[in-house]
């Protein structure tokens, strides 16, 4: 059975685009993919799209052309692009499919995340509390953590920091201003220990990415990139969740630590192998507690690692190399693409003033979403 490549990505800039809808930016990220491919939209058998708030991903058709390809929508929270690219990837190893096209698009309004408590399964009472604001529930999570394993304020405004630099250097970035590390401490608290600055917003943005068989991907890319493995779970009973009314008497690992195992079983590759890394940092204390729930580090090592600069570009394990969520926002359904696109600019060697050293070979992946799903992939050149 032939593996799966990457052949061509596309994306439209992340930020606040008025005037454009989410599906427009999408058809735009799908024409930069196939035109980075070579192909058409007629050489696409299937797609598999993710959107929470821009509409069903399907109807771009009515644009992209009416050939009769069979189109999934996903709406998986913060992992329904990553979800979206596992679709299209079993359809490829399935035989149903040699080339397929995995799209996430999103176009939030401004201000925070509203969500309606009804639509995740929960009595009203629960939104009435204010259960439903996730600062408050990432606030919780980082505070037991800093408790537990000696992390210091100082280091979640180090990540944030780092954030805005790299996205500094990213084109596609909506946030582009460097930040110091003061300025980010000091801004306006939202959530003990978490401020303003340590927190991503939603957004806009779209990403599409062009796969095919391994044994074809030369016909497309003079440098194609392996789609080693990818996996999605959602969470056990027993882990602490965002949306989640209960907490069990007993806590097990999350669906962030299931998820990254497996793919990293998948691959046959291990998380001391990895070169470079983007993991969900929906708030500068989400990169530091899933650096070691994904097995890129131990808990507690993260307070050194970072004030060490061994996340930086220039660091042993540069991670979120683009700006992450903090400087990219986070248009839910893109999220997880835009991930898979930075790693493949920088497996390509492309990523200009942001380039990772050492021509890097083996990428990673993470993303979380609510109210429990995780989705993973590992990529080599």
């Amino acid at each position: 059975m032939s593996g799966v490549s990457i052949v061509g990505i596309g994306m439209h800039a992340f930020g606040r685009t008025d005037g454009v809808s989410g599906q427009t930016q999408g058809v735009i990220a799908a024409k930069r993919a196939m035109a980075d491919a070579g192909i058409t939209w007629p050489d696409v058998q299937f797609a598999a799209g993710g959107s929470d708030s821009a509409g069903n991903p399907d109807t771009m058709v009515s644009r992209l052309g009416l050939t009769g390809v069979p189109f999934v929508n996903v709406k998986n929270g913060c992992a329904a692009g990553g979800s979206s690219l596992a679709v299209a990837t079993a359809m490829i190893k399935s035989g149903a499919a040699d080339v397929a096209m995995a799209i996430g698009f999103d176009k939030h309004p401004r201000g925070a995340f509203n969500e309606n408590p009804a639509d995740w399964g929960l009595p009203s009472w629960y939104g009435e509390t204010g259960l439903m604001l996730t600062t408050q529930f990432f606030a919780a999570k980082i505070q037991r953590y800093m408790h537990d394993y000696g992390i210091s304020s100082a280091t979640l405004a180090k990540v944030a920091r780092k954030a805005f630099a790299n996205g500094a250097l990213n084109e596609n970035a909506w946030r582009r201003t460097p930040m110091s590390e003061e300025e980010i401490a000091g801004s306006r608290m939202i959530n003990e220990p978490l401020t303003q600055f340590m927190f991503c917003s939603p957004g806009e943005g779209a990403v599409a990415l062009v796969l095919c068989r391994s044994d074809l991907a030369h016909r497309y890319a003079s440098t194609p990139v392996q789609l080693r493995a990818v996996s999605f779970l959602t969470r056990k009973y027993g882990s602490f969740e965002v949306f989640s009314p209960h907490l069990a008497a007993e806590r097990v690992a999350g669906p962030t630590v299931d998820a990254s195992a497996a793919v990293f079983e998948e691959a046959g590759i291990g998380p001391d192998e990895v070169d470079i890394a983007q993991i969900q940092d929906t708030e500068s204390g989400a990169e530091i507690m899933h650096m070691a729930e994904t097995g890129l580090c131990k808990h507690g090592e993260q307070e050194s690692m970072i004030a060490e600069g061994q996340t930086e570009i220039g660091g042993a394990l540069p991670i979120n190399t683009d700006g992450g969520c903090l400087a990219n926002g986070e248009p839910i359904g893109a999220s997880g693409l835009r991930q898979v696109y930075e790693n493949v600019v920088q497996l390509r060697g492309d990523a200009g003033g942001r380039q990772a050293p050492g021509s890097p070979k083996v990428a990673f992946t993470h993303v979380y979403g609510a109210p429990g799903v995780s989705a993973c992939t590992v990529l080599t050149r």
